[in-house]
C-alpha cells in the first residue's frame, strides 16, 4: 500500500507548493492515467516545434533545441511516443510515432558512437514490442550489428567514444543501457555473439568501473592494445571521484537488466549495492529527486536532475521484480516518492508550456555547461516507462 503520508511529508519537507501536495495524495492509479491524457496533448505542441529532419532535446530560454537523427538521443522521442500511444490509443500519437521511427530508420547501419542502443532500441524496439512488424525486427538486429563493429576483444568492451586528444579507448558507465538492445536480439534468434558481447562489457565495467561503496566512475580509459585500465575519470560529474547521479543510474539500470538477460546473480548482488549507495546517501533530498551529481558543489542549493530522478525509479521498479518481499518494497517506496515528485508543479510543466516537453529541471553537463535546468528528452522517456511498468508490474496484485 502507498504510504500517502510519508509522501506527503516528504514534499512538505522538500518544499513543494500545497497544489503539488494535493497532486502527491492522488491515487497511483489516477496519477497515471492522467500523467498519460497529459503526455498525448503536451506531445502535440512538441512535434509543432521540432524542424522538419531533425529530432527534438530540449527547450531553452523559448526556443525548441532540435538535432540532427545521429545525436545519441534521437531514438527518445518516438520511445516516448510508442509509450503514449499503448497507453491511450491515439491514433494522431501513433502516426507520430511511425513518422519519428521513418526519420531515424538510418540510424541501423550508424557506427559512429555506442549509443545504438539508445538510439534503436528505446524507438524501434518499444515499436516492434507493441506492434509485432517485423520490419521493425530487422532493423533492431542490424542496429545490433552496427554496434557490435565497436567492440574490441583485447579490452572486452564496446568503445564509447572515438579516440581524441582526452581518451585513447574510453569507456564509459552509460553503455551499459546499449546492452540491452545485443541481449534482445541474440535471444530472439539472432547471432549469440551479440549476448556474449554483452556479458564480457558487463563483466569489464563490474570490474574497473566501481568503488568498493558500489558508486560509479563515469568513465575508464583503456589502452586499446592490452586492456589495462589507462585512468578511471569524468566527463559530466563533479571530479574523476565524485558520484554523478545519472550515471548511478545508468549503472543501476543496466546491471538489472543484465541479470532479467542472464539470470547471473553477481549482475543482481550488483545492482542492489547501487541502489543502497543511491537510496541511503545523505545527499539524496527528500523528494529523492537527486542533486546533477551526489558530491556536487553548493548542496543543497545545487542544480537537481530529473532525468536522474526519472531513470533511478524506472530501475528500482524493475528491481523490485527480483528481490524478497520486504526490499521490493523499499524500492517501490522510493519509486513511487520520485514519481509522485516528478508529477509535481515542482518538476513537471503546466499544460502548453516547457516546448510540450513533461519534466522541467534535467541537467545535462554541467561542468561543460551544456543543458543545465532544463527539459530533456530522456527524461520524459524514463518517467513515461517508470509509469508504465508501475501499471503493469504494481496495479495488479503483484509485487
Amino acid at each position: 500500500m502507498i504510504n500517502k503520508s510519508l509522501i506527503f511529508s516528504l514534499l512538505l519537507f522538500s518544499g513543494v507548493t500545497s497544489s503539488a501536495q494535493k497532486t502527491a495524495v492522488k491515487p497511483m492509479a489516477q496519477l497515471i492515467d492522467e500523467e498519460f491524457r497529459f503526455a498525448t496533448s503536451q506531445y502535440k505542441v512538441l512535434a509543432r516545434n521540432i524542424t522538419p529532419g531533425k529530432t527534438p532535446q530540449s527547450y531553452q530560454d523559448g526556443k525548441p533545441i532540435n538535432k540532427e537523427i545521429t545525436w545519441w538521443c534521437s531514438g527518445f522521442y518516438s520511445g516516448s511516443l510508442w509509450y503514449i500511444f499503448e497507453q491511450t490509443k491515439d491514433v494522431a500519437i501513433k502516426k507520430q510515432a511511425e513518422e519519428a521511427l521513418k526519420l531515424i530508420e538510418p540510424n541501423q547501419t550508424y557506427t559512429g558512437n555506442h549509443d545504438l542502443g539508445f538510439m534503436m532500441y528505446c524507438s524501434f524496439g518499444n515499436a516492434y514490442r507493441i506492434t509485432g512488424k517485423p520490419e521493425y525486427k530487422a532493423i533492431i538486429n542490424r542496429s545490433a550489428e552496427s554496434l557490435a563493429s565497436r567492440y574490441h576483444e583485447p579490452v572486452k568492451a564496446i568503445q564509447s567514444w572515438n579516440k581524441s586528444k582526452y581518451w585513447e579507448y574510453p569507456v564509459i558507465i552509460d553503455n551499459m543501457m546499449n546492452l540491452e538492445m545485443m541481449n534482445w536480439v541474440s535471444d530472439q534468434g539472432g547471432d549469440p555473439k551479440y549476448k556474449e558481447i554483452s556479458i564480457n562489457h558487463a563483466n569489464t565495467t563490474l570490474k574497473n568501473h566501481f568503488r568498493p561503496d558500489f558508486s560509479s566512475y563515469h568513465v575508464i580509459d583503456y589502452n586499446p592494445e592490452t586492456g589495462a585500465v589507462r585512468r578511471k575519470a569524468t566527463w559530466q560529474g563533479a571530479a574523476d571521484c565524485s558520484a554523478w547521479s545519472r550515471g548511478q543510474g545508468w549503472a543501476l539500470y543496466g546491471y538489472i537488466m543484465m541479470y532479467r538477460f542472464t539470470k547471473n546473480e553477481a549482475y543482481l548482488a550488483q545492482a542492489r549495492g547501487i541502489a543502497k549507495f543511491i537510496l541511503n546517501h545523505p545527499n539524496l533530498p527528500a523528494d529523492k529527486i537527486p542533486f546533477w551529481d551526489f558530491d556536487a558543489q553548493g548542496i543543497p542549493y545545487a542544480k537537481r536532475d530529473a532525468s536522474a530522478g526519472a531513470l533511478i525509479a524506472s530501475a528500482l521498479l524493475e528491481l523490485g521484480q527480483y528481490t524478497p518481499e520486504d526490499e521490493t518494497k523499499t524500492y517501490k517506496a522510493a519509486a513511487e516518492t520520485m514519481i509522485y515528485s516528478l508529477s509535481t508543479d515542482a518538476y513537471r510543466a503546466k499544460p502548453g508550456t516547457n516546448g510540450g516537453f513533461l519534466l522541467m529541471h534535467s541537467t545535462g553537463a554541467y561542468p561543460l555547461n551544456i543543458e543545465i535546468d532544463v527539459p530533456l528528452i530522456y527524461a520524459d522517456y524514463y518517467y513515461l516507462e517508470a509509469l508504465a511498468r508501475y501499471k503493469k508490474w504494481y496495479l495488479g496484485n503483484q509485487k
